[in-house]
């Protein structure tokens, strides 16, 4: 019978919301996907910026945590980013004028699958699984 093994877990980061939020989620996600072995962040660095920023700029208020943890059942990394608001991300229609709303659509083409838990507490979990 195999083991699967596990990088040990690992605290997340908890900030408040900043300016100065997504370069810390970068390099807490770069930290964490060294940890877990993984040769290129790239993916997991978009991902994280657009979750982070989408947290400060649309909640706003109260704390944002990042985790970032190796799925136990597949051969990806999950990334989760928690933030105190109560609405859900919309991915809107693609408009070419548009300044901002590029970063769901982007996300959804670069990731496994992503998706939203909203919390019995105040708040929601959104969430990307990256190919390891």
């Amino acid at each position: 019978m195999s083991t699967l093994a596990l990088a040990p877990e690992s605290p997340g980061l908890v900030m408040a919301p900043s300016v100065h939020a997504p370069a810390r989620a970068r390099r807490y996600l770069a930290e964490r996907f060294r940890e877990l072995g993984h040769a290129d962040d790239y993916v997991g660095q978009l991902v994280v910026t657009e979750l982070v920023t989408n947290a400060y700029r649309h909640v706003g208020f109260g704390l944002i945590v990042v985790r970032v943890f190796p799925d136990a059942h597949e051969a990806v990394t999950v990334i989760e980013v928690w933030d105190e608001g109560a609405e859900l991300p919309v991915v809107r229609p693609e408009d070419r004028e548009a300044v901002s709303g590029r970063g769901l659509p982007l996300i959804s083409e670069l990731v496994r699958d992503w998706g939203v838990r909203p919390l019995n507490e105040e708040g929601k979990v959104v969430w990307a699984r990256c190919a390891r």
